[in-house]
């Protein structure tokens, strides 16, 4: 999606922060992306939420949980696309993937910076 961040991020994120992007979502049409850290909860999460930009509605929680031997990253990400039932389509088609697409490239980065956990082995009651 060509994702480009366009203003200045503090070295510490904060509730109420503004993050803007540059971003490419289909077809070389070029967007701006606006959204606003609405809630910390360090270490465990943090939520960002789209204040204007290609998404009638989005809102994505960032969760990281404690295991034996690192740190375990999931997202939750709720959106809905403009354009009603042609909206579905393009969610369908293209948009679902996209996004699987993106997450799998940042587990992919994520690895290569930090290196890959091995699985708790079998039986064990909490993966510590």
């Amino acid at each position: 999606m060509n994702l480009t961040v366009t203003n200045d991020i503090p070295d510490e994120m904060h509730e109420g922060m503004i993050v803007t992007y540059a971003v490419t979502p289909v077809l070389m049409v070029k967007l701006n992306w606006v959204t606003e850290i609405t809630s910390m909860n360090p270490p465990t999460s943090f939520i960002d939420e789209q204040r204007f930009g290609p998404y009638k509605f989005w809102h994505h929680r960032h969760c990281f949980r404690e295991i034996r031997g690192g740190v375990e990253v999931t997202d939750e990400v709720h959106y809905m696309l403009r354009g009603g039932l042609f909206a579905t389509l393009i969610n369908d088609l293209i948009v679902r993937r996209r996004l699987k697409k993106i997450f799998e490239y940042r587990a992919t980065v994520l690895s290569e910076k930090l290196g890959v956990m091995e699985k708790p082995p079998p039986n064990s009651a909490d993966g510590r």
